[in-house]
């Protein structure tokens, strides 16, 4: 495991020592499964927050997204 320091605010250094104390864990721990949730790496399913951000009104856009695609780039190239 790698040791890692890291500068807080005062405030927020009082925050997670009052939490890593309710928890009765330490303060590493908590940071630790911050770092995980915030990276996605800690297994949970991840929320894409990007999904249907750009909704076309077209229901065939997944299913022909290859044909679609294969005619954009390939305007793009002969640009």
């Amino acid at each position: 495991m790698t040791r890692t320091t890291i500068s807080l605010p005062d405030d927020l250094a009082t925050l997670l020592a009052r939490e890593a104390r309710r928890r009765e864990t330490s303060v590493s721990d908590i940071v630790r499964r911050a770092v995980e949730s915030f990276l996605g790496a800690s297994g949970d399913r991840r929320d894409l927050p990007f999904a249907a951000l750009g909704r076309s009104g077209r229901r065939h856009t997944a299913r022909d997204v290859e044909k679609i695609l294969t005619a954009e780039w390939g305007h793009a190239r002969r640009r």
